[in-house]
């Protein structure tokens, strides 16, 4: 058995101190901790951080490349709710992200995803019942039971939501909550359920509620959704009760980093150096056992390295006594994938996408997405016909917004929507939460049906359409995840971000704000 020893400065979380230290590997364990008797380099030994809930698939990469960029960052796990691609592809879906996990040194905590599909009110891929739910809880490979998003079914006692929820119970497994807007003595009532945590809290309010009816408040700064600056008080006031997590983090985002910004940021605050880690480091791994390693003896070799404590400029992660990153490096070789897939239709013909005018001039509803937000707002705009139908209004912006059903030919959903800012061309993509049939915004709708039949024809991906030219990252792996390499993806995606926003999208990541215009679990 392989025997190492690494000195430097012990970050002790639970004992608040920092100390000169040698710590002892043996294989993939830590043997021994002992204060040095000598001088030590200065640099900072502690446990690696975790995303206390993220849908890998958002980052349009495999586990394994996921995890291959992570590790960069100093993240050494994560809570992985896999429902984006079980809602495409079933328990299989959830099977193939476990198995991909596994070939690489990282601690994927995957749960069993419990809305699938989210509501009955779409076509998804697939389905996981109540039955389904109980196999995959019985596995050691599942952690929890996923975010509960039918919080309705839960305040009513729906029978199939509460045999999920029971199930999870059986097995001795935290359930994780997703209630946005929820207050007072409703969420008392879900969290008195058994709803242990909720990432969708925007107000500290809310935020407040949730915690005094038991729940844990997970932080989340992602590519979409950002709740740092209204929730970021709570690290000073529920110190044990607070974790911070991504919820959905695109590729280049991933590249640029992790926890480690939150952990950053939150200094930068004023906040404690330790109350910050217990939400970086420890309070995830507690609330959902993961077998990673906190620093002590006996724990599995899991640990950061970083250069000081404002920084926190990471220059090792190890994993399991492996190094995994060092000097900005990913070490964790990629892993070659066979994709599974569903995709069911045909191409589109420009009549599928026209909205015939109930008037010369029509009083419509429009949705408004929300920068930074998944929530949207209702709002009213008057269009003008032309030749009896209802089109774009770039004057306005107020655009055609479709979604196409990927797993039948069925008539396209139309509507229109506000803030997207495009003013030529069209962008679409089969990552559209939570069913991911193809959804798409244009401002004619040539450019939509081309957009459309250029994601069919790939049978997966994102893709801008702008006149002749036409961009598209294809994404083969349930319509939702890249087979390549992670850094290569990320840089084709930053492409696709740059040439949406030539179209005129003053959004700061108008894919993921696309992504969640079809998701019928947030309000309005």
């Amino acid at each position: 058995m392989n025997t190492w020893q690494l000195a430097g400065i012990e970050v002790d979380i639970p004992g608040k101190r920092t100390y000169p230290a040698v710590v002892t590997v043996a294989g993939n364990r830590i043997t021994s901790i002992r204060q040095a008797d000598q001088p030590v380099p200065e640099r900072y030994i502690l446990p690696g951080f975790i995303d206390a809930h993220v849908h890998v698939e958002s980052s349009m990469l495999i586990p394994s490349e996921f995890a291959r960029m992570a590790v960069v960052h100093g993240t050494v796990g994560s809570v992985s709710d896999p429902h984006e691609i079980a809602n495409v592809c079933g328990e299989k879906g959830v099977e193939f992200m476990l198995e991909n996990g596994r070939q690489v040194p990282f601690r994927f905590c995957f749960g069993a995803p419990s809305c699938v599909p989210a509501t009955i009110f779409e076509t998804a891929g697939d389905a996981i019942g109540a039955d389904g739910v109980d196999r995959l809880l019985q596995r050691p490979d599942i952690y929890y039971l996923s975010e509960m998003m039918n919080f309705p079914g839960v305040l009513h006692q729906d029978p199939g939501v509460m045999e999920k929820i029971a199930s999870a119970r059986k097995y001795h497994k935290p359930v994780d909550g997703h209630a946005p807007g929820l207050r007072g003595e409703l969420a008392a009532q879900y969290a008195n359920a058994g709803i242990s945590t909720d990432h969708e809290c925007f107000t500290l309010e809310e935020a407040l509620d949730k915690l005094s009816a038991g729940m844990h408040i997970l932080i989340r700064e992602g590519s979409a959704a950002r709740n740092f600056e209204a929730l970021e008080p709570l690290i000073a006031t529920h110190s044990e009760k607070v974790m911070f997590c991504s919820d959905d983090k695109h590729p280049d985002n991933l590249e640029e980093g992790h926890i480690n910004l939150l952990v950053k940021r939150a200094l930068a605050k004023g906040h404690d150096l330790y109350n910050v880690l217990l939400a970086a480091c420890i309070n995830p791994v507690k609330h959902y056992g993961i077998p990673a390693g906190l620093l002590q003896e006996g724990d599995p070799a899991d640990f950061i390295v970083v250069d000081n404590l404002n920084d926190f400029n990471i220059l090792e992660t190890w994993i399991g006594g492996v190094q995994v990153a060092g000097e900005g490096r990913t070490l964790i070789p990629s892993v070659s994938v066979e994709p599974i897939n569903r995709f069911h239709c045909t191409p589109k013909q420009i009549q599928d996408f026209r909205i015939p005018a109930p008037a010369a001039v029509a009083n419509i509803k429009v949705i408004e997405a929300l920068d930074g937000q998944l929530i949207t707002n209702p709002l009213s705009f008057q269009l003008t016909a032309r030749d009896g139908y209802l089109h774009s209004d770039v004057s306005q912006d107020v655009l055609k917004i479709i979604v196409v059903n990927r797993y039948q030919d069925a008539p396209p959903a139309l509507a229109f929507i506000h803030n997207f800012g495009l003013r030529s061309g069209a962008i679409a993509s089969t990552v559209a939460h939570d069913s991911h049939n193809i959804i798409a915004v244009g401002v004619d709708d040539e450019s939509i049906r081309r957009a459309v039949n250029t994601l069919i024809g790939a049978e997966g991906g994102i893709c801008v359409i702008d006149g002749d030219d036409e961009h598209i990252l294809p994404l083969p792996v349930a319509g939702l995840m890249s087979a390549g390499d992670g850094y290569d993806t990320a840089r084709s995606y930053s492409q696709l971000d740059k040439a949406a926003k030539a179209l005129g999208s003053r959004l700061d990541a108008p894919f993921m704000t696309l992504s969640f215009m079809a998701l019928l679990v947030i309000p309005t």
